[in-house]
């Protein structure tokens, strides 16, 4: 079967985290689904929005049975989103997508295709790795994201180019048994960290970037950097020695010791 054929994307699942994405949530949605039989089901996560965000996708999950929208009574941040959508996911593969039209769907498929050719077990979307469109922003941001970068390879003992990426894609027994405790857009941090401490096999590929400014609704700000710095310590050196931490670690490794092993050329 080749990567990119329909039936070998039959198990995957798209999570989009949302919060008050009413302006672009539609377009978003209708992007992953332009991708057709690629995509076995969207899981959207309500955030507790203020605005008409649930309302629009409570009107697109009733015309859309691959649709399955969760709503949170309050705002708990982007972590808790993402672990609940990870938890209602059943595909075999996981894509995070978020709902905010900075990256584009169209190239989910490039994202998971070393998943699909046998080679990944998790593949990050890098926008630094070779530059394809970018939209010219704030360069604090992009020093900011090189440092954090710089500092979590040097913990992890890899040379990730992008680890606060939005694209993170994973075989469903590597980010299913993560129980992640950060806060905010800690998650980044958090699952990077962890998932180099297992054996799985981790690719980045090249992606687009249509970053936008603060006026258009950019949520990340100065102290979502200083938070991830004692994320990156943290889940480095502190939390893969607790209990949850060495279950995580275990459970991974010993699903990727259980698969079968690939047939010799």
């Amino acid at each position: 079967m080749s990567p990119t054929s329909p039936a070998a994307f039959e198990k995957l699942s798209v999570l989009i985290p949302v919060y008050n994405e009413e302006r672009t949530v539609r377009e978003i949605v209708g992007r992953v689904l332009a991708l057709g039989p690629l995509v076995k089901e969207i899981v959207i996560v309500d955030d507790g929005s203020k605005d008409r965000t649930a309302e629009i996708v409570r009107g697109l999950a009733a015309a859309e049975p691959r649709i399955k929208f969760f709503q949170s009574p309050k705002n708990q941040g982007k972590t808790a989103a993402i672990q609940r959508a990870i938890r209602e996911a059943t595909g075999e593969i996981l894509i995070i997508q978020d709902a905010d039209l900075e990256y584009d769907p169209a190239e989910i498929p490039e994202v998971i295709a070393p998943i699909l050719g046998g080679h990944a077990d998790v593949v990050f979307g890098s926008r630094f790795l070779v530059r394809k469109a970018a939209r010219v922003l704030y360069f604090y941001h992009y020093l900011a994201n090189v440092g954090l970068t710089f500092l979590s390879n040097m913990l992890t003992n890899r040379n990730m180019s992008d680890i606060e990426t939005c694209y993170k894609a994973f075989r469903a027994e590597i980010i299913k048994p993560l129980v992640m405790t950060s806060k905010g857009f800690g998650l980044e941090v958090e699952i990077t960290a962890m998932v180099c401490k297992t054996r799985a096999s981790t690719y980045e590929v090249p992606i687009s970037y249509y970053g936008r400014p603060y006026e258009e609704g950019k949520k990340i700000g100065p102290m979502d950097g200083v938070a991830a710095l004692w994320y990156i310590f943290y889940y480095n050196l502190i939390k893969p020695l607790t209990p949850s931490g060495r279950a995580y670690v275990h459970a991974v490794n010993a699903a990727l010791a259980a698969r079968p092993a690939k047939p010799s050329a």
